[in-house]
């Protein structure tokens, strides 16, 4: 719709590659500003932070349809709409850790395969009301969805307390420290870098932000392949639809298996989603048919809905409910080059070998490999919790009188053991 909206009729050859842009950016910036969106929930609350976000995402949505420049779009829908987004979405995963915590990954499972509500019928919907108004006015539809939102978002009730520093405040008074000090105090206390400390989440992180530099090119360029390869472009919006119908079937039964999957081993479903993600994008150009195109569409929605829905779980599980927000925060800042970048990529290949194959094999690397740094991480877990035993075990050894101080003895009041 962007291109055609632009003309195609320029015949520019990097057409491809400047259109994709514009959604790439909205989906960068939705992990770029997550960082600052924990930062904010932690500090004004969910409830706020996403209303705020879905207010700048209408805003966003509205004043892209008032403009036909490309240069336009990239701030517009790239960048204000990207980052209302985020600021809308990332609340909606801490709040459920706020409700929920044996069924924290059914809960998760629910609210997220219930978007797909949308998600299904709206790429029909947007090709239906794009023919029928125009590109401009469907942007107008979209940030309705959006005003919708802002509303929805005031039934937030957080229920944990906010990790807020107001026990040190009153310590930190302007004459008792340097500007320079109270400067780096106040960027230590918002940017609070201790999940990091933890060896585990550093590699998580890491192969999770691996895992996800192609995950957007099947969902940007699938359409658009069809279209060149098969001729067919009557049936390519049952493409997005089996895309996000399997997804939400696979985010209620990998948040209700998730449940069953003790501590960290549910990692292993975000690996094996991984790979079988890679090897699927690896097959789309080996696909002869459209109805080849389509199973493998069923098998990608199916791996996207499994790694959305474990990812906060895991994030409670590596770090606790109390700093979970600024771990999905600092995950989900950390995916945003990769993410934004990995689209483009895929579309410079198709305008220099005039085809999607090198895109579409490119996008299949990525998830393999971070699937194979995200197996060690329960292993270095357990590792750790060994290590761990081992320390504690020698400590009481060395030091025996620490452990009577600390147990109620046989025939010594309770008044007395704790003097």
């Amino acid at each position: 719709m962007l291109q055609s909206d632009l003309g195609e009729g320029k015949k520019d050859p990097t057409l491809e590659f400047k259109t994709a842009w514009v959604g790439s950016l909205a989906m960068g910036m939705i992990f770029f500003c997550s960082p600052i969106v924990s930062i904010f929930t932690d500090r004004i609350g969910c409830r706020t932070t996403a209303a705020l976000g879905a207010a700048i995402a209408f805003i966003g949505l509205l004043s892209s349809s008032f403009t036909k420049s490309l240069e336009v779009r990239y701030f517009t829908y790239g960048i204000l709409f990207g980052c209302g987004s985020s600021f809308a979405f990332q609340p909606s995963l801490v709040i459920l850790g706020h409700y929920f915590k044996r069924r924290l990954g059914l809960a998760n499972g629910i609210v997220a395969g219930s978007s797909c509500l949308i998600s299904v019928p709206l790429p029909f919907f947007l090709k239906m009301v794009g023919k029928a108004i125009g590109l401009a006015h469907t942007f107008q539809v979209l940030s309705a969805l959006m005003l919708i939102q802002i509303f929805l978002s005031l039934t937030y009730r957080p229920l944990l307390p906010p990790s807020c520093d107001s026990q040190h405040d009153g310590q930190d008074k302007l004459g008792s420290r340097s500007v320079r000090q109270q400067c780096w105090a106040q960027m230590r206390k918002y940017f609070n870098l201790r999940v990091f400390r933890r060896k585990t989440y550093r590699i998580w992180a890491f192969g999770i932000a691996t895992a996800v530099l192609g995950y957007f090119v099947p969902y940007m360029h699938l359409v658009k392949y069809v279209e060149k390869e098969f001729k067919e472009t009557k049936k390519d919006w049952i493409l997005p639809v089996c895309l996000g119908g399997m997804s939400g079937l696979g985010r209620l039964i990998s948040g209700r298996i998730g449940d069953c999957i003790p501590g960290l081993k549910k990692i292993y479903l975000q690996v094996a989603s991984f790979v079988l993600f890679g090897i699927m994008c690896m097959m789309i150009p080996q696909c002869r048919g459209f109805e080849g195109v389509i199973v493998i569409c069923l098998f990608l929605g199916l791996c996207d809905g499994c790694f959305t829905t474990i990812m906060a779980p895991i994030a409670f599980e590596l770090v606790g409910p109390m700093q979970a927000s600024q771990a999905i925060g600092y995950l989900m800042g950390l995916m945003a080059v990769p993410m934004t970048a990995g689209t483009p990529i895929a579309g410079y290949f198709n305008d220099y070998f005039q085809n999607y194959h090198a895109g579409f094999y490119f996008a299949g690397v990525p998830p393999i490999i971070g699937s194979l740094v995200l197996s060690v991480v329960p292993l270095v877990h357990q590792r750790m919790l060994q290590k761990q035993r081992l320390d504690s075990g020698k400590d009481k050894m060395l030091t025996p009188e620490a452990v009577v101080n600390g147990e109620l003895l046989p025939g010594c009041p309770a008044s007395e053991a704790h003097m």
